[in-house]
């Protein structure tokens, strides 16, 4: 419930995850998605906003909150699904449960056709989905994974 919540919520987390979402655009923004193409992905602000929230909202049962997460970042196009990259929130707390946060390419038609309007090896800008998956895995316990689709 609600109040729950709040009584697990900790105000550190919050800055936290703000860094962690910093670490992540920086990671989408260099990540390998084709074999001719770098791609530059752009995280719309209100898919960062329903990131942050659920990130938070997994941790908050976590013995150590937020730092005591794995994260792997995953970006699916079509039935392919791109690891681009892996991130300990905080590398001096031992890791107590894995996120994998699974984002989507915008399926819309200019990210389809940009490709024929630039030249040359350059770095395509693409569009990230508001749409995304968080499986989170305990570390520390054998209990089913979560699998959350927003």
């Amino acid at each position: 419930s609600l109040p729950d919540l709040d009584l697990l919520h900790d105000p550190e987390d919050e800055l936290l995850c703000a860094n962690l979402m910093d670490v992540v655009q920086a990671t989408l923004g260099r990540a390998p998605l084709g074999a001719k193409r770098c791609s530059r992905l752009l995280m719309p602000a209100q898919l960062l906003a329903q990131v942050r929230t659920e990130l938070l909202r997994l941790a908050c049962s976590e013995p150590c909150g937020l730092r005591g997460a794995l994260l792997d970042l995953c970006v699916e196009h079509g039935k392919a699904c791109h690891d681009v990259g892996h991130i300990a929130v905080d590398p001096a707390v031992v890791p107590t449960f894995q996120l994998t946060l699974v984002l989507r390419l915008d399926s819309r038609l200019w990210p389809k056709i940009q490709g024929l309007f630039t030249s040359g090896p350059a770095f395509t800008p693409l569009k990230l989905s508001t749409g995304f998956r968080v499986i989170k895995k305990k570390l520390y316990s054998s209990e089913q994974l979560l699998i959350e689709e927003c």
